[in-house]
């Protein structure tokens, strides 16, 4: 199962990223987590100090063994250099798993042991002084959506993203990519402004969203919260002094979080796993087809000097029932 957190910035999402993916090492499932914001804060989130966060590989910086490793034996994609951001999977395409071992995560992941179990993390890596006014960051997350593109992923397992901060993430195809997303909001105006822009533009696309309300003090902000997201807010998290002891790089052991919180996990992992049976494969494929031909038509084959609407297979729908590779 795929899922997004977003919001706007300080709303908390990375804090409440990382406790979900503790929650779901301590159920004992299998978990990728991907740090794909521009302010990476998820390895510190999940306990890693600041060489540790800096040691992780960055996945922008292998994109080509990324690329090479997933064309495969596509005979539709001419070389891994034309591959871009959006290409699709088809026949010979090799796909990504979660529970297997392969190149891509030799390279990019990283096991990161909890109190409560282990998970792999994959990051971005940060925007550096050589990017500044150079490069666009959606640049460096064109390898979190092609990996994302070959995933396959079932029941009982799961990619937790923490996006980028506000409505940055519809810059790319990639906020079509998740099974659920979790928009952590506020009880302030600026809080809910982000729910509302990230529900119109994903109006269209079928996006499945569900806010969780973050630093909810009393009756009136959680009132204001319903008042403003009406059924699709799920649940909400108030204050922490587990958090705020992991904020300053102490966490208690996690079974110690307060009940209160721990039950709005569980009703974020409850809300995950019913989306499985609603999952919709075609569609899924098909709206990574056309993102794929809108890129490619408007600087793709440009960029690379090829026909990239040639690597679309009309015949390959991608889903939990292809078989893996021998």
């Amino acid at each position: 199962m795929k899922i997004a957190f977003v919001g706007k910035g300080g709303s908390g999402k990375t804090t409440l990223s990382s406790l979900f993916i503790r929650h779901l090492a301590a159920a004992g499932a299998p978990v990728v987590a991907i740090d794909a914001d521009i302010n990476q804060h998820l390895g510190a989130a999940l306990g890693l100090d600041e060489a540790e966060s800096a040691a992780l590989p960055a996945l922008g910086e292998h994109l080509p063994l990324i690329k090479d490793h997933l064309r495969g034996s596509n005979p539709r994609i001419a070389s891994a250099e034309t591959m871009i951001k959006t290409t699709p999977p088809g026949q010979g395409s090799r796909l990504l798993r979660v529970r297997e071992d392969n190149p891509v995560y030799d390279a990019c992941a990283r096991p990161v042991e909890l109190d409560s179990g282990s998970v792999r993390l994959m990051v971005t890596g940060p925007f550096t002084d050589a990017d500044l006014g150079v490069a666009c960051y959606h640049s460096k997350t064109g390898a979190v959506e092609l990996c994302l593109n070959h995933l396959v992923d079932g029941r009982d397992e799961y990619v937790v993203v923490d996006m980028t901060a506000g409505s940055d993430s519809f810059a790319s195809g990639m906020f079509t990519r998740f099974d659920l997303t979790f928009l952590v909001a506020e009880p302030t105006r600026k809080g809910v402004s982000v729910y509302r822009q990230y529900k119109e533009y994903a109006r269209d696309f079928g996006v499945a969203l569900k806010v969780v309300g973050n630093k909810v003090q009393g009756p009136d902000d959680l009132d204001y919260l319903r008042e403003q997201a009406g059924d699709d807010l799920l649940t909400t998290v108030g204050h922490s002094d587990w958090v705020r002891a992991m904020e300053k790089g102490r966490p208690p052991r996690f079974g110690l979080l307060e009940d209160a919180n721990r039950d709005a996990l569980r009703a974020l992992h409850t809300a995950v796993d019913a989306t499985h049976g609603l999952r919709d494969w075609e569609r899924y494929t098909h709206q990574m087809v056309q993102f794929h031909l809108k890129n490619a038509r408007s600087w793709g084959n440009e960029r690379t000097g090829a026909d990239l609407a040639a690597q679309v297979d009309p015949g390959f729908v991608l889903g939990e029932g292809i078989a893996a590779p021998a």
